[in-house]
């Protein structure tokens, strides 16, 4: 965008009330760029909470009900709230992992609940079998890997 152009009035005094009109706008827009900058901070802050306790709530409901609880948060929410995985477990073999959320090809709008048809097994799948797995919650970070000793 091209600058604003201002004709320079003819007299001296006009001159001068129009340079300090210019600089008050300069020194406005910095303010103005700076409290617009604080509040989307503190926006955004508000949105990650506001994701997490999401998160917290669907674990909570998750864990009293034990099934796949409608409505969940989206994945980019759950994301975004701090729960960037998915613990699972598989319904024929019990045997659990972390889905990475972060990795799986979605839309933004799809909901983790939406997750529970297209998950399977990984063990069982090698012996010939696609069981569907089983959404146990959201968790910060994975479970550490089982040492093999």
């Amino acid at each position: 965008m091209a600058p604003k152009h201002h004709p320079t009035p003819l007299s001296g005094g006009d001159r001068k009330a129009l340079g300090k009109e210019l600089g008050k706008a300069r020194a406005m827009t910095t303010i103005l760029a700076e409290q617009s900058a604080a509040a989307r901070a503190k926006g955004e802050a508000l949105i990650e909470q506001a994701d997490r306790l999401l998160c917290e709530s669907w674990n909570e409901r998750m864990w009293a009900n034990g099934e796949p609880i409608d409505p969940s948060p989206a994945i980019d929410q759950a994301i975004n709230g701090g729960y960037p995985w998915l613990e699972i477990q598989c319904s024929r073999c019990k045997t659990r992992r972390d889905v990475d959320l972060a990795v799986l090809p979605h839309a933004s709008t799809t909901a983790v609940h939406d997750l529970a048809g297209r998950l399977r097994c990984n063990k069982c799948a090698k012996a010939g079998r696609r069981p569907v797995a089983t959404l146990l919650q959201l968790v910060r970070r994975p479970r550490p890997a089982p040492s093999e000793t």
